[in-house]
C-alpha cells in the first residue's frame, strides 16, 4: 500500500507542496503570503488483510487574495478510491461515484474550459497519482479527505504497507498511523523507514499483541528538522510496515461476519511440487542492448535457483525459433551449467514471432508428459519474456491468444513479462489470464534484472496444483473464484461469498488439491464471529468489511472477465462490475467520482473528476505532429499539454528533430489538398519524412505510398499495402498494413509514423502522415527541432483566464520563455491508439505558428532538402 508525503519546491511562480499528500498552489496575486499546510494524517486500518486508508490534509490560505490549492495523493494501483471530500469554511463537498460515460461530459467540459479536473495518473511502478484543485478565498482554510480500499496481497511470505514520506518541508501536525487486526494472530511485524537514523528510530512506535498491532510515526517540528533552527527536514524516503499471520490451521482461516464470509488459504509446512518450466526469451532486434543483457543476467541466476527435481527448457525467438534442447531436461548441476553457457551466447536479431515460440514451449511440455519424462505429479508453466508486438509469423493478437488458449488447454500456466512502457501489455495480460497466469511489466532501469529474479521467486516453488475450494451450494452463493491452478509458496488464496441464510453461524468447508506425493484433502467448520463482542474497545474497521472485501474481489474478477471472455461474457461482466462499483462506491475503470466544487467570486469552478487508470493508460508523455500540421507537446510533470500549428505553403521541408550528438535527423515535407476548398482555406499536411541516423549509416524515406530504406549502399522498399517487417543489425522496421510504421534504432529512440488514408474520390483531401516519438528521453540534452526542443520539457505558467471567441475555448495569458502570450484552450487528436478516429487531448493552443513558444521563428526550421541539416 503506497502513499507519499509533502514537498516544498519552487518552479517559476509555482510553489508546490508535493506531499503524496502533496499540496500546492498557483499564486494569483502579487501577495507574498504563503499557504500553510498545518496538518497531514494518514490513517490505515487493516482487518484480515483488507485495508481502509484515510488521508487527511488541512491548509490555510494566509494571503490577502484567493489561491488555487492542489491536493495530490499517491495510492496503490490495486486500490479503489471510495470517497473524497473537501471541507471549506465549514461547508463540506462530497464526491459521488457515477458511471464513467455519464461523468465524461462533465469532465470534458471542465477541462475544455481550462478548469483543473480531478485526475488519476501513473506515478511509478506501484502507485498512481490522484490530483484535484480548488480555489480558496483569503484567510480561509480547506481540509481534503481521500479514502481508498484494497486487499493486501501476500507475496514471498508477507504483506506490505508502504508510505512514501517526502515532506521537504516542516509540517506542524504530521502523523502516520496504522492499526492491524488479524484473527489468525500476527506471526511477525516490522516497521521501518529508509530515512530513519538512530535519532529518528524512537519515533517509530510499535505495539504488537497476539492479534493486534498499532504502529505510529508522529515527529514533532523539531524532530523533523535537519538542523536546529533550519527549515530542512530529515524525513525523506519510504516508510514500510511488513507482516505475516500465523497459519496453525491447515484449512486456513474462515470468517463469517454479517452474512458474508471470507476464506484465507495458505497451509503451512507443505513440501514443494516439482515444476516443468519453459523459458521463452525474445531475442529480436528491439531487445538489443541493455534489455537483452539484463535478461541474460537474470536467467543465469534463475537457472541456478532451479531445484534438481525440476525440468526445464529454453526457447529463443526472433522471426525464427531455436531451442537449447528439443525436450525438457532435468535441472542437474551439469545441465544448468550447460544451459547458462547457452544463455550467455544469445545475440539479438530479426523480428518477433511470439506465436510459434509459445507453441514450441507448449509442445515441449506436452511431449514430456506424453513420454512420461517428467514427474507425474508436477506443475507445468511457460514464462514468456518479450518487449514487442508480434510482427512475424502469426501477427494477429486475437488469433495468437486463441491459438495459445487451445494449445495449453488448461494443462499449464502462462506467465508473461513485458519489458518497458511500449510493450503491448494488454495483449500479454489477457493471454496470461486466459491461461490462469499473470502478466508483469518489467520497468526499464538498472534493476530490471532484480525485477525478473523477483518475479521468478514468486512462482519458483509450487505447493499445490488444481486447488478446489468447496462450500455448501445450498448455503452460499455469489462466490468469487474458488478453483486455482496452483498455490505457490509465500502466496495465499482468498475466496469470499455471500450466505443465503444470514442467521447461519457455521458451515462445512472442503479443500481438494494435488500435492507432492498424494492428493491434498482437508475439511473444516467455519463459525460466525461477532466483532463488537470480541473487540468492543477498538474499531479496527467498519463492521461490513467482509461484504466490502467480497465486493472488491468480485469486481476485480469481473473486470478481468470483461477482457478475457467471449462477447456475451464480456457484456455481462461489464454490466455486473458497473452495478457493483456504483453500489459500493468504488472508483473503477467503469466509474468516476464527481465532486461539485464551490462557486467563487469568479463564478462556478466546475466539477472534479476522479478516474481509475487501466494499465494501457499508464503511458509516457508524447510529442507528435499530426493533421494540419498540429504539433502536440504533452507535459506530465505539469499535468498539461501545449499545441500549435505551422502554416506555410505546400512543399516546405521542416526540421522536426536534430540531435548532433546522437547523429539523428528527422525532416518532414508538407503537402496540400488536391485543390482549394470552397472556403478558400489552404490545408497542409506532412506527406513525406526523411529519417537519418548518421552513426548507424541509416537513411529512411517515408511517403504515403511506400518506405525506402538505405544502409551501407544497399536499398530496400516496403509498401503500406502490406504488413511487413525488416530487421537489421542497427534498425528494425515494422509496417502494419495501411496503418503505422514503427522505426526502432539500436540503443536509441523509436519513431512511429501513422498513415491516414483518405477516400480516393475525395474532392479535396489526400492521404497524409503523422509523426510520433517514443523513448525520446534517450536523446541528448542538445536535441532540437520543432519537436526535439521539447523532448526535455518546458516550463510555463497560465493565468488570467477569460472568455474567448468560442464559449468552450477560453483565452488565457501564458508566461513562457520570458514572454507573455495569449493562448486558447482547445483540443488536438492523438491517433496512436485509434488511427481512424483519434482521441481528444486538451491543450493550450499557441497562435501564430507557435511564435513565443518555439525558439526563434518557424521559418528558422525550413530545410533545403529532405535529408539536409541546414
Amino acid at each position: 500500500m503506497s502513499k507519499s508525503y509533502s514537498v516544498l519546491c519552487k518552479k517559476n511562480n509555482f510553489i508546490i507542496l508535493c506531499l503524496n499528500v502533496i499540496l500546492f498552489f498557483q499564486k494569483r496575486s502579487t501577495d507574498n503570503a504563503e499557504l500553510e499546510v498545518y496538518s497531514v494524517k494518514v490513517d490505515c486500518k487493516v482487518a484480515s488483510r483488507f485495508a481502509h486508508t484515510v488521508i487527511t490534509s488541512s491548509a490555510l490560505n494566509k494571503a490577502k487574495s484567493s489561491q488555487e490549492v492542489f491536493f495530490e495523493v499517491d495510492l496503490p494501483k490495486t486500490a479503489f478510491i471510495t470517497n473524497f471530500s473537501m471541507s471549506i469554511e465549514g461547508q463540506t463537498y462530497t464526491g459521488e461515484v457515477k458511471e464513467k460515460e455519464k461523468a465524461k461530459k462533465q469532465y470534458q467540459k471542465a477541462v475544455s474550459t481550462g478548469q483543473t479536473a480531478g485526475l488519476v495518473k501513473a506515478s511509478g511502478r506501484k502507485m498512481e497519482k490522484f490530483t484535484v484543485s480548488v480555489n480558496i478565498a483569503a484567510n480561509s482554510n480547506v481540509t481534503f479527505i481521500l479514502t481508498h480500499e484494497e486487499l493486501l496481497q501476500r507475496k514471498l511470505g508477507q504483506y506490505e504497507i508502504m508510505t512514501r514520506v517526502k515532506p521537504k518541508q516542516l509540517v506542524q501536525h504530521f502523523e502516520i498511523v496504522a492499526d492491524i487486526y488479524e484473527p489468525q494472530g500476527i506471526a511477525f511485524l516490522e516497521a521501518y523507514g529508509t530515512f530513519i537514523s538512530n535519532e529518528l528510530l524512537p519515533l517509530v512506535e510499535k505495539t504488537v499483541t497476539d492479534k493486534k498491532a498499532h504502529i505510529s510515526f508522529c515527529p514533532t517540528l523539531d524532530q523533523q528538522r535537519k538542523c536546529p533552527g533550519c527549515d530542512g527536514t530529515l524525513i525523506d524516503g519510504d516508510f514500510f510496515i511488513k507482516y505475516d499471520v500465523n497459519r496453525a490451521e491447515i484449512i486456513g482461516d474462515i470468517q463469517i461476519v454479517n452474512g458474508y464470509f471470507v476464506h484465507f488459504f495458505a497451509p503451512p509446512d507443505l513440501p514443494r511440487v516439482p515444476k516443468n518450466v519453459v523459458f521463452v526469451i525474445d531475442r529480436s532486434g528491439s531487445m538489443s542492448g541493455i534489455k537483452l543483457e539484463q535478461t541474460k543476467q537474470a536467467m543465469l541466476t534463475i537457472l541456478n535457483d532451479l531445484a534438481e527435481d525440476d525440468y526445464f527448457g529454453i526457447v529463443l525467438f526472433d522471426s525464427s525459433i531455436s531451442t537449447w534442447k528439443e525436450s525438457l531436461t532435468k535441472a542437474t548441476k551439469e545441465n544448468v551449467s550447460e544451459a547458462q553457457k547457452f544463455i550467455q551466447r544469445i545475440i539479438d536479431y530479426g523480428t518477433t514471432n511470439i506465436n510459434d515460440a509459445v507453441m514450441k514451449a507448449v509442445d515441449m511440455i506436452m511431449k514430456g508428459k506424453r513420454d512420461k519424462n517428467v514427474p507425474e505429479r508436477s506443475v507445468s508453466m511457460v514464462i514468456l519474456m518479450t518487449d514487442g508486438m508480434p510482427n512475424s509469423g502469426e501477427s494477429s493478437v486475437p488469433q495468437i491468444q486463441e491459438n495459445v488458449l487451445l494449445a495449453m488447454g488448461g494443462n499449464m500456466t502462462l506467465f508473461c513479462l513485458g519489458f518497458g512502457d511500449d510493450v503491448d501489455y494488454s495483449f500479454l495480460d489477457v493471454m496470461s489470464r486466459q491461461n490462469k497466469g499473470l502478466a508483469r511489466r518489467i520497468y526499464e532501469g538498472s534493476d530490471a534484472t532484480v525485477q525478473l529474479q523477483g518475479f521468478y521467486e514468486e512462482v519458483a516453488s509450487p505447493l499445490l496444483s488444481e486447488v478446489d475450494l468447496r462450500y455448501p451450494d445450498n448455503l452460499v452463493n455469489s462466490l468469487t473464484t474458488s478453483h486455482y491452478k496452483q498455490l505457490f509458496n509465500g502466496s495465499e488464496i482468498v475466496v469470499a461469498g455471500r450466505l443465503t441464510d444470514y442467521s447461519l453461524d457455521n458451515f462445512l468447508v472442503e479443500v481438494f488439491a494435488q500435492g507432492f506425493e498424494e492428493d491434498f484433502i482437508v475439511k473444516g467448520q467455519a463459525s460466525a464471529q461477532e466483532w463488537d463482542i470480541l473487540y468492543p474497545e477498538q474499531e479496527y474497521i467498519f463492521g461490513d468489511y467482509t461484504e466490502r472485501l467480497w465486493a472488491y474481489l468480485t469486481i476485480q474478477e469481473l473486470l478481468s472477465k470483461r477482457e478475457t471472455g467471449n462477447a456475451e461474457e464480456k457484456g455481462n461482466a461489464t454490466a455486473q462490475a458497473l452495478e457493483m462499483s456504483l453500489q459500493y462506491s468504488f472508483v473503477t475503470p467503469l466509474t468516476s467520482m464527481v465532486v461539485t466544487k464551490p462557486e467563487t467570486d469568479e463564478g462556478p469552478e466546475g466539477p472534479l473528476i476522479a478516474d481509475k487508470l487501466t494499465e494501457d493508460e499508464r503511458q509516457k508523455a508524447q510529442r507528435f505532429v499530426d493533421g494540419d500540421p498540429h504539433f502536440m507537446i504533452e507535459l506530465p510533470e505539469q499535468e498539461d499539454a501545449l499545441c500549435f500549428n505551422i502554416d506555410d505553403k505546400p512543399g516546405t521541408i521542416f526540421n522536426l528533430v536534430r540531435d548532433q550528438l546522437a547523429g539523428i535527423l528527422v525532416n518532414g515535407q508538407t503537402i496540400g489538398d488536391k485543390k482549394g476548398a470552397p472556403d478558400g482555406k489552404v490545408n497542409t499536411y506532412f506527406g513525406r519524412f526523411g529519417i537519418v541516423h548518421q552513426g548507424l549509416g541509416v537513411r529512411l524515406e517515408v511517403t504515403t505510398h511506400d518506405i525506402t530504406v538505405s544502409q551501407d549502399g544497399k536499398q530496400a522498399k516496403l509498401f503500406w499495402s502490406d504488413t511487413a517487417s525488416l530487421k537489421g543489425a542497427n534498425m528494425d522496421l515494422q509496417v502494419t498494413k495501411d496503418s503505422s510504421l514503427t522505426v526502432t534504432l539500436r540503443d536509441s529512440v523509436r519513431f512511429v509514423v501513422i498513415l491516414h488514408k483518405v477516400w480516393k474520390q475525395h474532392p479535396y483531401h489526400q492521404d497524409y502522415l503523422g509523426f510520433y516519438t517514443l523513448d525520446s528521453h534517450l536523446l541528448s540534452p542538445s536535441v532540437h527541432g520543432l519537436l526535439g526542443q521539447f523532448y526535455h520539457g518546458v516550463q510555463f505558467e497560465v493565468r488570467d483566464m477569460r472568455p474567448g471567441e468560442v464559449p468552450e475555448k477560453p483565452d488565457a495569458t501564458m508566461l513562457v520563455k520570458g514572454q507573455e502570450l495569449t493562448v486558447t484552450r482547445g483540443w488536438q487528436r492523438d491517433f496512436r491508439w485509434d488511427v481512424k478516429n483519434g482521441e481528444n487531448i486538451p491543450c493550450w493552443f499557441i497562435h501564430s505558428n507557435g511564435n513565443g513558444l518555439i525558439d526563434g521563428n518557424h521559418t528558422d526550421y525550413i530545410m533545403s532538402g529532405l535529408f539536409m541539416t541546414v
